[in-house]
């Protein structure tokens, strides 16, 4: 049976008779990165603040560690570490200030600790640089770097690459893999950016319109993506035609996109399909096997709901 630090059982939250948040059944195991995909606007957010009390569900369970975090919150969230809105910190004080002073706050201040995050998060080189000073890249990590100043087990982050650049971004992923691979910190991340979870993610859980429609593993994933194969041709429509007689049917067994034909079935025959193109006098320009990336497939099980 696997260990999971997050479990929820028919999660919901109604605000004024809608229901952003809908039977949601949420499994994050220990150790693993688990990303919640969707748009916005889909009920993340507002999942990430019921897991951490900001938001009191309508009816539903949440476990975390295996516990009701009402019956042992102070036991359960001494664990957790969260960003959910942008960590306000002093714009004149350096990195080093601003976490002496949160954890003086919270009762464990620990000089040593500190410059371990902040080695951790890749700030030690910025000892002398204000706050206000710094990137949103470099914002982004002093947060993560406050959330894990008290070393949690788990780290609960809504969308922390948002706004950043590609270089952000980077640092952000890197990051957060280092936290889980080499600290075994279980991390729970949320964002709208489909690449950037299937680039960091072990386990993405898909959500639209407050339902969890699914959860399933990079392994999983990678076994459900359409797999299709593209021909870039002279004369679509007499292609197309060619396809019919086969009992190829339009948008089911091949769409078209302009010159392109995507065909999803008896990938294994396109040799002779590329053959009937040519004997027909259709100049095949390319004939590329592909597979379909997160958005689409995302798109594909939205549709099907």
């Amino acid at each position: 049976m696997a260990d999971y630090v997050i479990e929820t059982n028919n999660l919901s939250k109604i605000y004024s008779k809608n229901k952003v948040v809908d039977s949601v059944n949420m499994h994050v195991e220990k150790g693993k990165i688990y990303g919640l995909l969707g748009k916005n606007g889909a009920g993340k957010t507002t999942t990430m603040c019921m897991l951490l009390n900001l938001v009191y569900p309508s009816s539903g369970e949440v476990l975390l560690f295996g516990k009701d975090p009402r019956e042992h919150s102070n036991e359960v969230y001494s664990n957790v570490g969260s960003i959910i809105e942008t960590p306000g910190f002093y714009e004149n004080l350096t990195a080093y200030e601003n976490l002496k002073i949160i954890s003086k706050l919270r009762g464990n201040y620990n000089p040593v600790n500190i410059r371990l995050v902040l080695e951790m998060v890749n700030l030690e080189n910025a000892k002398s640089k204000k706050y206000k000073e710094f990137s949103l890249g470099m914002k982004q990590r002093l947060g993560i770097a406050a959330a894990i100043m008290h070393n949690p087990e788990l780290l609960i982050l809504d969308e922390p690459i948002n706004g950043l650049d590609p270089f952000g971004i980077k640092e952000i992923r890197t990051l957060l893999k280092r936290l889980s691979h080499e600290f075994g910190i279980t991390i729970l991340i949320s964002s709208h950016i489909l690449s950037e979870i299937e680039n960091i993610a072990d386990v993405i859980g898909f959500m639209d319109n407050g339902v969890l429609i699914d959860e399933m593993t990079r392994e999983d994933l990678n076994n459900k993506l359409n797999k299709f194969v593209e021909f870039e041709v002279s004369d679509v429509d007499l292609a197309c035609r060619i396809l019919g007689k086969l009992e190829l049917k339009e948008n089911s067994g091949f769409t078209k996109d302009g010159n392109i034909i995507r065909l999803y079935s008896n990938l294994e025959l396109r040799d002779k399909f590329n053959a009937l193109f040519v004997n027909a006098g259709i100049d095949v320009k390319k004939v590329n096997l592909c597979e379909e990336n997160l958005e689409d497939f995302f798109t594909r099980i939205i549709d099907n709901t």
